[in-house]
């Protein structure tokens, strides 16, 4: 058993949709944490682990049945709950939100107003930001970036260098791979595959077996 890098503090706790969390101060000095600093609120030991240079800190919240492990971090007034795990060395920071069965790892970066959730997973350095939303069974990977008011959603798989942007939808059970952009209005969906180095935009939609 790993000895306690933090502890609750019983007297200073909030509560959030009907659950009572508590802040939580560490114990020793890890990642770039110092003993007896102030972190964030979690529910229970459950929701972030003694091993590792995981962190939760700021506002940020973790409740529920969620988990941060590893390196992760979850930051500023980033909110984590349902079955949600963070881990790897992946940062939840600004006001996102993942939740349900979602998980975040290997690296991937959410912040300003995006949310996850569903089963939706992000990994491998990829980055999500503003107001997108990744949810259903979707896959952003492979130093993918999301941006704007973007939606990845369904099936679908987002991998390698991949850019969609703006309020551009990917979803059903689509792939859009290898340093394609999807920008501005612009629509894939069906079993459509986007590859290489390719660009959709304005309002154009590439659907079916495309």
């Amino acid at each position: 058993m790993p000895k306690k890098k933090y502890e609750l503090l019983p007297n200073d706790a909030i509560e959030v949709s009907g659950v009572v969390l508590h802040r939580i101060k560490a114990l020793k000095d890890f990642g770039e944490v110092t003993k007896g600093d102030l972190g964030g609120y979690i529910q229970s030991e459950e929701n972030l682990s003694h091993e590792g240079k995981s962190w939760v800190s700021d506002s940020s919240k973790v409740y529920g049945n969620a988990r941060v492990y590893e390196d992760a971090q979850v930051s500023d007034r980033a909110h984590v709950h349902g079955n949600a795990h963070i881990f790897g060395w992946s940062v939840i920071s600004c006001d996102a939100e993942i939740c349900d069965n979602a998980t975040i790892s290997r690296g991937a970066s959410v912040y300003g107003n995006a949310k996850v959730f569903g089963n939706a997973k992000v990994r491998g350095n990829a980055e999500l930001f503003g107001y997108v939303k990744v949810y259903e069974n979707a896959l952003v990977t492979g130093s993918s970036l999301v941006e704007g008011y973007a939606e990845v959603f369904g099936n679908a798989c987002v991998n390698g260098r991949v850019r969609v942007k703006h309020h551009a939808k990917v979803y059903g059970n689509s792939s859009i791979l290898v340093c394609s952009v999807i920008d501005d209005y612009a629509k894939v969906y069906g079993n459509a595959e986007i590859r290489g180095f390719a660009e959709l935009c304005n309002s154009a939609e590439v659907y079916g077996n495309a």
